[in-house]
C-alpha cells in the first residue's frame, strides 16, 4: 500500500468519530432535560433553584436544591 492510502485509512476512523461526536452535541442531554423540567417544577412552587456545595452527581435532582422563601403558613 501507499503511504497515501495508509494515512487515509488511519485517518478514516477519527473523521467518523469527530462527526459522530458532532451530532450529539446538537441534541439536549438527559441532564439538561431534567435539570429544566425540575426548574420548572421549582418555580411553579415559588421557589428557585440553587447549586449544592460540591455536589456532582450527574442528576438535577442531587445536585440543586429548591429554596422557597417567604409565604410560609401554620396550618390549623
Amino acid at each position: 500500500m501507499t503511504r497515501f492510502r495508509l494515512t487515509a485509512l488511519a485517518v478514516l476512523p477519527l473523521l467518523a468519530v469527530s462527526l459522530a461526536a458532532c451530532a450529539t452535541v446538537r441534541e439536549t442531554s438527559r441532564y439538561q432535560q431534567e435539570l429544566d423540567a425540575y426548574t420548572a417544577e421549582c418555580r411553579e412552587r415559588g421557589g428557585i433553584l440553587q447549586p449544592i456545595p460540591g455536589a456532582a452527581t450527574g442528576q438535577a435532582r442531587a445536585d440543586y436544591a429548591c429554596i422557597i422563601r417567604g409565604g410560609a403558613t401554620r396550618l390549623n
